[in-house]
This record gives C-alpha cells, structure tokens and sequence, in this order.
C-alpha cells in the first residue's frame, strides 16, 4: 500500500510506528514503480492514438475476432474479467489472512496484496483500453473532447479502476493517521472494494452496448464451438453472476464471523444483493437467467472457499445462498411479465423480502457462523423487506437498461429512482447508529481443556444485569489473530464459540479457545441495537503500544464498546479527520450511484416506436413498445 511522496517526509520526520502506516523504504519503492507503470499506460496510450502501437491493434482485433464484440469492447471485458478473478481471490485471501495473523509488517509482507494491487489495476487498465480503443461514434456516449464520445461502459469501468487503485495509497495515509484498523468498512477499504465491486456491472454495460453496435457478428461468435463459444453464449449469465458476486463482497465481515456492525446489516445486505442483482438478471438473460447467475455466484465463492480455506489453511468463507430468491424469480415471472421491468422487479421484491428472507433466516442457521437469532425480528424483517423491494425496483431498471435497444420496455414514473433509493438509504441508515453498554460487567470462570505451552480454556460466564443476553443477536467467545491452530479437530486461525445459558443469568462455552501467545480472545456480546465486548486474554503489544490482559481463572470486567477490543491498534487521530473522512466516502458514493445511474438512463435512450398501427406496420415493427421515462 503506497503513500505519495510528498506524504513521506512529514511521516518520516514524526517516526514510524509498525502498528502505523509502512515506513519510506517500502513506500518509496512502491511509489516509483506505480509512478512508472501509470507512465507507461499513458505513454502506450498515446502512442496508440497516434497510430504506433500495432501490437495492440493485432491483439484487440483477434479478441473481437473471437468474441464478436468490436475491440473497444471485447479487449477490456477479457482483461476486467481476469482482474476481478485476480482482485476478488486477493481480497478475500487478505481478509482471511488478517483474521488469522493480524496487522501486515508491510505492503508486500503478505501474498494477497500482490493480487489485490494486480487486480484494481487489471480493471483501471481496461478502462483506459475501453477509451483508447474507442473510435466509434456514440451518439448518446460520454463526450472526451469535440467530436470523441466514448462508451458509457467503458467510462465507468474507467471511473472504478482509478477510485479503486487510488484507495492504496490513502489507505497506508488512512493507516499512519489512525493505526491499522481492521475493520472491511473503513473509508478507503470501502472506496478499493467499492471500485471493484461496481466494475462488474460497468463491464456488463459495455459488453451490451458492443452487442448493439454488432449484432450480426455477435451472432455469428454465439454459433461458434469450442470452449470460446460456450463463454460468448454464457456471457450474459457469467456478467449477471460476477455482478451478484460484486454486490455481496460487502458482505464480508458476516461472512468470516466478525461483523464490527450490527446483525440487522446482514440480512439487509443479502436482500438488497438479491433484488438488484437476480432481477436484473432475470430480465436480460431471459427464462432461468436468475438461477444461472446464482450458479456463478455459487461456482465463485464456492471455489473461493476452497482456496482460502483448506488449500490455504485460512479461516472459512461462508456466503449466502440465493437459491431460494432465484427460485421466487423464476416463478414470479409466470405471472408477471419481465417484459413489465418495474412492475416484474416490485412483485420480485416482494417475495425475496418476505420467503427469500425467512429462507437465508434458515441458512444462516445452517452454515454461517453467527446464526439470525430471534431477537433480530421484527427490525431485520421490516428492513430486509424494505431493502428487497427497493433492490427489486433497482434491479428492474438495472436489468431493462441491460436489454437490447428492440426489446418491450415499461415506462416508469420519473420518481421510481429516486423513491427507491430513499427506500435502500434509509434502511442502510437505520441501522447505523450503535451503542455500548459500557455499565454491564461479567464475572468469568474459566476452566482448563489443554496447559502450557498452548493453553486453552473453557468459560462459564456470570452476567451482572442477568438479563444483559437476554436478546442477544450473538454471544460468544472469539478468538482470532494468533495464527493457526487445532480446536475441536479444525485447523483454523479463528474461532467463534457461542455460548448457551445453564441458569438466569449464566453462559456457559462447551468448545475449548486459545488463550496463549498471540492470540486475541474476547467475551462478544450484540443486541439489536448495541455491541460490547471485554477481554479474556490479549497479548502485550509494545507497537501499539498496549499492555497484555491476563487470562486468570476467575475475574471480574465491565463491557466496553466492542470496536474498543477489536480494532485494538487504532490509536485514535483527529476525530475531525475521521469524520471529515466518512463524510468525503459518502459524498464519493453518492456521485457513484448518480454515475452509474446516469449511465444505465444513457444506455436505456433508446428510439421511440411509432404509435399507431399503419406507420408500425410501414416500417415493420411488429410488436408495439412503450417508451421510457424513467
């Protein structure tokens, strides 16, 4: 992770912290190799517009050859797709890595950062091949200079890449300002994964608009055998499926079991990823569109899960299951018509947030690893339902901006975006706020399942009030950051225990937890509305700097805020700076969601019918087409 370098001379003067950002020798290198490679796109671009790169024209012209697109958009969706492969394997390696073994000694300590660095700059790339490569006429294109409009697909693919890869060196600055925060849902964390995570469908927009600008080639490559072939005919799905993957990447601390937000987020998460991006799948891929999206989304994480987990030996990666909501797609579209996109994508909504919610409900008691509890209803029923239907309206428009310029579109209210935005923010707002209830305390008696050297232990947990987990969404022991270990026959650098009540008042843990060398094990407690935790045992850490905590077999500690324990080497900062921050990442999202919005109206512009039937009949369109206002 690099910092520009007129960052490094204060740093350097101040000192360096390891719990901090990465000192000047490895930001330095870092800095002039980035510096160079950006010289050498531009450079490579330039020279193309002037005519002199014709080992780039061979290769565009043999990609759009295979793949029926024109190159502008077949090259880029070839390497954006590599990219995201090479990011989303590096991001979810990392986010293990870290669970396991903590804070990183430096941009280049640990494997995953070489894909993630790979990767956003794979997709940046692709968004300056999506441009350069670029000499068609687009009349409802975005406008570079008099007389050269660009794709829309290929500009937004290009906004994502550099946000993403700009994320690297504000987030080492991020870092030297406040310590290494582990948190996925930290501003410059959000801004890398956000950037990736959006690409999917900047990528999906211009591979539909190559589809309109050569349709008989496209034709002619969906006839073509061989595994090519199969990839041309299946992009469709495979883009709806990426997408699905990229809506569900920020789902990520609930999936490895140290959410630092509260429950309530996660089956808004999962409901929102569902009506966007399975309705929007369902509409452009046509009949079973739904369920092939949810089956690469399956084959991706799945194989995911795989790699981090028992190939690399890091924790697992859980996800969601979708299987249930396609479903509902799918039959939803027997009686509502996808050719009516708004009103297809409402009923949609609907079902996943009523049936698809109570079906994740059961998954999550299934296979993630901090189960829905009742506690989260009726709030995580009410917001998942309103998350669902404002995805689903989101997900329709997405999915009709997605059809090709002759396909049926339904005209929509102008205030249908907008409602349904408000629907979506006001859901992910509501269940912002957080609290701690810093006056509960426990008393805890731990029991001995292993000794020294690798000591591990058993709790029985008091509560002081009793009734403090009486509506808890998770209670439980976590340990995490230690490395790797054998508990309870599982190799694993971390572990959630739950814990079970014995009496009013008293938890007791059945599964033995680490209580030695670098290992960080707390007591864990979440209600709807607030999140606490104490230590059981953490280890000295003079780089923060931060005394140890003892796990002695009975003591007595007062709850603090849970971000207090977990995010242990944030070191404060200017509160000022922090805010200012959060505030600049949500104007930054804003302006995505109005470019990516603007985008998808640009590419659903599309000529209007004739309306009445002789002059439908003169020019030979056989079926009549609503236009859009939307």
């Amino acid at each position: 992770m690099t910092a520009p370098l007129s960052l490094v001379t204060p740093a350097l003067a101040a000192g360096f912290s390891p719990a901090r950002g990465f000192p000047p020798g490895q930001v330095i290198p870092a800095t002039i190799v980035a510096l160079l490679l950006t010289a050498g796109v531009v450079l490579g671009a330039v020279r193309y517009r002037q005519g002199r790169f014709a080992a780039l024209d061979r290769l565009a012209g043999a990609v759009e050859a295979r793949s029926g697109l024109p190159a502008w958009a077949a090259l880029p969706t070839v390497v954006t797709s590599l990219s995201l492969v090479i990011a989303v394997f590096g991001f979810y390696w990392d986010v293990a890595w870290h669970i396991d073994k903590g804070r990183d000694d430096g941009p280049f300590s640990t494997p995953a950062h070489y894909f993630i660095i790979a990767g956003l700059l794979g997709i940046a790339v692709a968004g300056v091949l999506a441009i350069v490569l670029d000499r068609d006429d687009h009349p409802d294109g975005i406008p570079i200079r008099p007389g050269w409009r660009v794709s829309i697909g290929g500009a937004l693919l290009l906004l994502c890449g550099v946000v993403a890869l700009g994320g690297f060196p504000l987030d080492d600055i991020w870092h030297t300002l406040f310590g290494q925060d582990v948190t996925l849902w930290g501003p410059t964390h959000i801004q890398m994964i956000g950037g990736a995570s959006l690409a999917t469908l900047a990528t999906w927009i211009l591979q539909e608009e190559g589809n309109r600008r050569r349709p008989a080639q496209r034709a002619a490559a969906n006839r073509s055998g061989g595994l090519v072939g199969v990839l041309v005919r299946r992009s469709s799905i495979i883009a709806a499926g990426s997408f699905l993957v990229g809506l569900s990447t920020l789902q990520g601390e609930f999936d490895f079991g140290v959410p630092q937000f509260r429950a309530v987020y996660q089956p808004i998460l999962i409901m929102l990823a569902a009506g966007i991006g399975l309705v929007a799948a369902r509409i452009r891929c046509g009949r079973g569109g739904a369920l092939g999206a949810v089956a690469v989304f399956l084959t991706i994480r799945g194989v995911l899960t795989l790699l981090v987990g028992p190939i690399l030996g890091r924790s697992i990666l859980h996800f969601p299951l979708y299987i249930v909501e396609a479903l509902l797609v799918e039959a939803a579209a027997r009686f509502v018509s996808p050719r009516r996109q708004v009103s297809f994508g409402v009923v949609c909504g609907v079902l996943i947030g009523t049936i698809g919610l109570a079906a994740e409900w059961g998954w999550s008691h299934v296979w993630m690893p901090l189960p829905w509890t009742s506690a989260l209803w009726p709030l995580a029923a009410i917001l998942g339902f309103v998350a669902a239907v404002g995805g689903g309206l989101l997900g329709g428009l997405v999915g009709r901006a997605l059809l090709p310029a002759d396909a049926p579109r339904q005209a929509s209210p102008r205030l249908v975006v907008p409602v349904a935005w408000a629907g979506v923010l006001a859901a992910l707002a509501i269940a912002m706020p957080m609290s701690a209830h810093t006056g509960y305390k426990a008393t805890v008696t731990l029991t001995q399942a292993s000794g020294a050297p690798n000591r591990t232990v058993t709790a029985t947990v008091r509560l002081d009030p009793p009734q403090a987990a009486d509506k808890a969404t998770w209670f439980n022991l976590t340990s995490w950051q230690g490395g790797t270990g054998t508990f309870h026959g599982q190799i694993t650098g971390q572990w959630v225990v739950p814990l079970h009540e014995v009496r009013p008042g008293v938890w007791r843990s059945t599964t033995p937890v680490p209580v030695y060398g670098k290992w960080k094990t707390l007591l864990r407690l979440a209600t709807v509305g607030s999140l606490q935790a104490l230590p059981v045992y953490l280890p000295a850490d003079p780089a923060i700097p931060a005394k140890g905590v003892a796990a002695t077999p009975t003591f007595t500690r007062s709850f603090v805020a849970d971000k207090k324990v977990l995010q242990r080497e944030a070191v404060g900062g200017s509160v000022a700076v922090q805010r200012g921050a959060y505030i600049a990442l949500g104007l930054l999202g804003l302006l995505w969601l109005a470019a990516m919005s603007l985008g998808l109206r640009r590419l659903d512009r599309v000529p209007r019918p004739p309306r009445d039937r002789w002059t439908r009949g003169l020019l030979g369109h056989s079926s009549p087409r609503t236009s859009v206002s939307a």
